[in-house]
């Protein structure tokens, strides 16, 4: 299902046949970090830590003018918040091209508006603890940060063994639902 969020702006479930899509903008991305210095993603993703999400329906690839810009995926449960109360989705994996540099607020707020038509009332979401300008760029966008928390294996993984990486919690209220 096509659901139009102004400017030519596409939000489309990902369906098995374009999880190479999805994964060309992650690997996209994480080469973009990687290339800074910002250890926020492996190099590459592999196609089994995506395979789930794309087949519950829950990753999206997000297109601008026709062409692929971004992909997300928004879960509604995430073991990381196990202590937090409250009814939630949870955004992953979210990821711009970089020729669409400025499309996060977009996905961001398609998300909160899609987080409200279930109910919601908060969306959260986590990254590296040391990307302080990721950090930044949610906290300008109205999230809270809600501590950080450790996750097994290397980052963007979630893995019970493998190396510790340290994750801040971020939250953005939705209001009361």
């Amino acid at each position: 299902m096509d659901r139009p969020s102004g400017d030519g702006v596409v939000f489309r479930r990902a369906t098995a046949e374009r999880t190479d899509d999805v994964l060309g903008v992650l690997d996209e991305a994480a080469g973009w970090l990687r290339a800074r210095g910002i250890d926020q993603w492996p190099d590459r993703f592999e196609r089994a830590w995506v395979t789930d999400a794309v087949t519950r329906g829950e990753t999206w690839l997000v297109t601008v003018a026709g062409g692929i810009a971004g992909t997300v995926t928004l879960d509604r449960a995430d073991p990381l918040w196990a202590d937090a109360a409250g009814s939630a989705v949870y955004v992953h994996r979210m990821a711009v091209r970089r020729h669409a540099a400025g499309l996060g607020t977009v996905i961001l707020d398609w998300a909160a508006r899609t987080a409200r038509q279930h109910e919601a009332q908060t969306l959260r979401l986590d990254c590296v603890r040391s990307n302080g300008r990721l950090r930044a760029y949610y906290e300008d966008r109205g999230f809270v940060h809600r501590g950080d928390v450790t996750v097994g294996g290397a980052p963007g993984q979630r893995e019970d063994d493998g190396p510790v990486t340290w994750v801040s919690r971020y939250e953005r209220n939705l209001g009361p639902v």
